[in-house]
């Protein structure tokens, strides 16, 4: 039985210059919190290093494409570069595919239930006709069935009390709050927590939006107190010299599902582990040392 096979890793050299580069450039957006003038510095570097591009087309080359396309932006003051919207929801597509797979955008997006209702999503289950359902869930089957049972064969008539139509499943609405730590630990002693933390809150936002349009997204931080941001945030966020007050961020999120009207309401929450800090009035009670219970 042959197993797994390991052999040096080739990048896609069917892919146009340009193409290669935008690829790296997404990525290393995502470690430098959406400074792009960093990234660039970043993947300068990478191509002294490995020879990423040629004599035909350079990094210079590149940076004038990624303006002529709509993904930088070069700021008059000072000559920094700017990553733009388009920018923005490109990593965050990025980010869905390669954390969610390659997922398509459904036409409506709603969730399933388990209960019947007014929906687009035919069941095998059926009932009989009602004023006001709608003609194309008729099931035509069982519809002539009844028909042939209750006037016979020889005089073939339809009535309504012969209709039998298909029952579709209800589809709801939801609302979300996603909560993100970023408390010190996300990037304590060297090792990088918040970026795939970043990752999969911008997969998570672009699914939700994206198949879900009717859903309600709210996005929550929290490090020694919590505050909202929006999805364009996502792709700047970095860590503060914060403990993680856990509490907080859950208050919010609950105050803030209070104030939707939807009746499905959930909370995701990435976060590195325990919580550390509390706030006591206007004083914050911290503890970075073993399980504390006047915290949990």
């Amino acid at each position: 039985m042959k197993g797994f096979v390991f052999s040096e890793f080739r990048p896609d050299e069917g892919k146009p210059p340009f193409q290669r580069l935008l690829d790296m450039f997404m990525e290393l957006l995502q470690y430098t919190s959406g400074d792009a003038s960093e990234a660039l510095n970043w993947l300068t570097q990478l191509d002294r290093q490995y020879g990423l591009t040629n004599d035909d087309y350079g990094i210079g080359d590149f940076i004038e494409d990624l303006k002529n396309n709509g993904y930088l932006e070069e700021q008059p003051l000072d000559g920094r570069f700017r990553i733009t919207a388009k920018t923005e929801q490109g990593i965050r597509q990025r980010s869905l595919d390669e954390i969610f797979g390659k997922l398509k955008k459904t036409k409506s997006g709603n969730h399933r239930t388990n209960k019947t209702g007014q929906g687009d999503e035919l069941n095998p289950e059926t009932r009989s006709y009602e004023f006001g359902d709608a003609l194309e869930t008729i099931d035509f089957t069982g519809s002539i069935r009844n028909s042939l049972i209750n006037h016979g064969i020889d005089q073939l008539s339809m009535h309504q009390e012969d209709l039998e139509i298909y029952e579709t499943d209800f589809k709801t609405q939801t609302s979300t709050v996603l909560m993100i730590d970023i408390s010190h630990s996300m990037i304590l002693y060297g090792e990088d927590r918040i970026t795939p933390a970043k990752k999969v809150a911008m997969a998570l936002s672009e699914l939700i939006t994206t198949r879900y349009p009717k859903d309600t997204l709210d996005i929550v931080v929290f490090g020694n107190d919590a505050w909202q941001i929006t999805m364009k945030d996502l792709p700047y966020l970095e860590v503060g010299p914060y403990h993680t007050n856990t509490v907080a961020g859950l208050e919010l999120a609950m105050d803030i599902l209070r104030r939707r009207k939807n009746q499905n309401k959930q909370i995701f929450m990435i976060t590195d582990g325990k919580p550390t800090c509390l706030k006591i009035g206007g004083k914050y009670y911290k503890n970075s040392f073993g399980i504390d219970s006047k915290i949990l």
